[in-house]
């Protein structure tokens, strides 16, 4: 390596290492509070120092990264708009009865020896079905919180089966987009992407099934006394009927048409605000008279307006129900679209720093690290794993993993007689999975405010997400599968 290009390199390590400094002191210092500020200034300080040593050394011009800013961002505008919506949903869902009705009957139905087996399961079902893991943890994966809660699971086991179920779907599913820009961008068609995936897929899932299942008959803090607790509690404040689980129904029916996220969140969020005031007008019209009462507007519009009032907040803002059992409160609060705030400050924050470290060509020059590891099959497969995992880290969002990975890599492989399968594969098993094991990500942000669970509190119980790099990076040491392009074998 020439003398000029090691000094690049290490110029471009600058930018990471502050950003990783930063961090840490963050987690250290604000635990997870870190979200509400911290975390997004260590993103903008180290991408400002990104843009003046990139300006100062490289000579690279302010446009270039207003221009890369401008693009970052306006890729994750679809984001936003479903994270609020998501927020929306959350408090909609819960008031009207529908979470508060699903905790009431799943408690009472699944066992709680295989409580996290089934969780898994079934986020990975509903997730491969619907194409999106932020959809379905934001809908059963809250009910199921609540269900794990009144069984006595901890929470970071609970949201680590969700978590882990909901990205076998974001790996997996056609309807992902990660999955279709993993092999579109790696030139792989889209269902022989899929079928290869899973030879490393299917173990992987296996593996976490078989340790959630043994959790599940480890656990002893199963309390009937407790769920009974849960159930009268729920059963006295909220009018517990199948009634509330026309909601979900209707949401699944749309799913399964395929209708576009965006407008399933949206009819879901407001069809749920219909049943609250129908089912639950008691709630709204109590979260209606407080807010006015907060903003001294007492009694206008006498109930309709009460009622108006309660529904509006529920959507937008924090509200919670006071049952009288603290346990209970903290199942049936939601944050509403202002609890995602944070969140979209975040995922804003990130994309300036990635869109920086990308016009600036740091990311390039950070690249060549890697190189001389690549020569073998374990050690480019390795590198790549470990250059999916490591941006995940470094840029916070999986979609920028994801393209910067393959970009990396693609003539790489193609240098090596490598087919582009390989490196989809290698790619989402690493970039795809790992994206919400990072506190300060916007996927790991995201699910940690969705779930109410810090992300380091699950990241233990991810095993599928911890288990892909890993399966991935031993089926390239066995060999299975791995073809050069002129040795491929003629279906494939």
């Amino acid at each position: 390596m020439k003398k000029s290009s090691i000094i690049r390199t290490g110029i471009s390590l600058i930018p990471m290492i502050v950003l990783v400094t930063l961090l840490i002191l963050n987690i250290s210092f604000f635990g997870s509070d870190a979200i509400l500020g911290a975390s997004q200034v260590a993103l903008l300080f180290s991408a400002g120092i990104c843009v003046w040593l990139a300006m100062w050394l490289f000579k690279k011009p302010w446009q270039d990264f207003e221009d890369a800013i401008k693009s970052n961002i306006g890729d994750v505008t679809t984001a936003i708009v479903i994270l609020f919506l998501i927020g929306g949903i959350s408090g909609t869902w819960t008031m009207s009865g529908t979470v508060p009705s699903l905790i009431y009957y799943g408690v009472q139905i699944i066992s709680p020896k295989i409580f996290l087996l089934t969780a898994c399961a079934i986020c990975a079902f509903i997730s491969v079905m619907i194409g999106s893991s932020w959809t379905t943890i934001a809908t059963i994966g809250v009910a199921l919180m609540g269900i794990g809660k009144a069984q006595g699971f901890s929470d970071g086991m609970i949201a680590g089966a969700i978590i882990s179920g909901a990205y076998f779907g974001d790996k997996i599913s056609p309807l992902f987009d990660t999955t279709v820009m993993a092999s579109s961008i790696a030139g792989t068609p889209l269902f022989k992407h899929i079928k290869y995936l899973m030879l490393t897929t299917v173990p992987s899932f296996a593996l976490t099934l078989i340790i959630f299942l043994i959790l599940g008959f480890l656990h002893t803090g199963h309390d009937a006394t407790q769920i009974t607790v849960y159930t009268e509690t729920l059963a006295s404040k909220f009018n517990i009927s199948l009634w509330t689980l026309v909601v979900p129904v209707i949401t699944g029916i749309m799913i399964a048409r395929k209708m576009p996220a965006l407008t399933v969140l949206g009819i879901s969020t407001v069809l749920a605000a219909v049943f609250a005031i129908i089912l639950q007008p008691h709630i709204i019209n109590e979260i209606g008279v407080n807010a006015l009462e907060s903003m001294g507007l007492s009694g206008k519009g006498g109930q309709a307006g009460a009622l108006f009032t309660g529904i509006v907040k529920t959507i937008y803002d924090s509200v919670s129900v006071s049952t009288g059992v603290a346990e209970v409160d903290k199942l049936v609060s939601s944050r509403g679209m202002l609890g995602m705030l944070n969140t979209v400050y975040l995922v804003i924050s990130a994309m300036c720093f990635g869109g920086c470290m990308k016009a600036s060509g740091m990311l390039h020059h950070l690249a060549s690290l890697i190189l001389p590891m690549t020569k073998t099959r374990t050690g480019l497969v390795a590198s790549t794993v470990g250059t999916g995992v490591i941006l995940n880290g470094v840029i916070s969002d999986q979609y920028l993993a994801i393209i910067l990975t393959s970009d990396i890599y693609k003539d790489i492989y193609a240098k090596r007689g490598y087919e582009s399968r390989l490196l989809g594969r290698s790619v989402e098993d690493s970039a795809t999975v790992t994206s919400p094991l990072y506190p300060w990500s916007s996927c790991g942000m995201t699910q940690a405010t969705i779930l109410g669970v810090p992300t380091l509190a699950y990241f233990p119980f991810c095993f599928f997400n911890i288990i892909s790099p890993v399966m991935s990076i031993i089926m390239a040491i066995t060999g299975y599968k791995i073809f050069r392009r002129d040795a491929a074998p003629k279906e494939d």
